[in-house]
């Protein structure tokens, strides 16, 4: 049996659509024509805006694009992956661009996330983003391109993300699994459905819920 295709929705025109066909897609849902999708306003006029591909390093099932103001600092992509996928505790975190770091709370050898988008990125770069330098979830990032229209000015808008994957029961292989063992959750006996979560070896208090992010069963990440 082939591998399961990764399936996405536009936020745009709510399409379902295939990972690989995603940037293809929203190339034509973010032109102005298309029915004024983007969100503008009055009193917010659009602002020119790059327009991101993100996935986890190690779990390409889980991926999303969006569209932030080539004037918002790194602080604020920051504070959106912390706020769709990632913040349990208040980890450090870092984008690592080029050559350089540039850290929530940088030392002397790192940068600030005040940095501009368009004082360090361009079309076509990729970079990378870590959060929790313990249990880390690390993050792939490529600037697929520059929206001309843009998003209102200071606003980060999701254009698509995955739909959550589905995941079957490693014990009883039937229910689909909702519940992950921090202990088990990856010597292939972690990914739970809900009964088998209570009679789980280790206990169901050392269980997380199954949630649609690359840090699903790490740390204390509950969605």
């Amino acid at each position: 049996m082939g591998k399961q295709q990764s399936m996405g929705k536009c936020n745009l025109c709510g399409e379902i659509v295939g990972r690989a066909a995603m940037t293809r897609h929203l190339a034509a849902c973010c032109q102005p024509e298309a029915s004024g999708l983007l969100r503008v306003s009055k009193q917010r006029p659009p602002a020119p805006s790059f327009h991101l591909a993100i996935e986890g390093r190690n779990s390409g099932a889980y991926w999303m694009h969006v569209a932030l103001p080539l004037t918002a600092p790194l602080s604020k992509l920051d504070d959106f992956l912390r706020d769709t996928w990632l913040e349990c505790c208040g980890h450090l975190s870092a984008f690592e661009i080029g050559a350089k770091r540039y850290a929530s709370e940088p030392t002397d050898e790192e940068m600030s996330m005040g940095a501009r988008l368009s004082e360090v990125l361009e079309v076509g770069m990729k970079f990378f983003y870590e959060y929790d330098y313990g249990s880390t979830t690390a993050l792939v990032l490529k600037v697929v391109a520059l929206l001309e229209q843009g998003m209102p000015k200071g606003a980060v808008e999701l254009l698509a993300r995955n739909e959550a994957p589905q995941v079957s029961c490693q014990r009883c292989s039937i229910q689909p699994a909702t519940q992950i063992c921090t202990e088990c959750a990856w010597n292939g006996k972690g990914w739970l459905c809900e009964a088998c979560a209570v009679a789980h070896e280790c206990g169901d208090d050392m269980c997380l819920p199954v949630v649609n992010s690359p840090r699903v069963g790490v740390c204390g990440y509950t969605g």
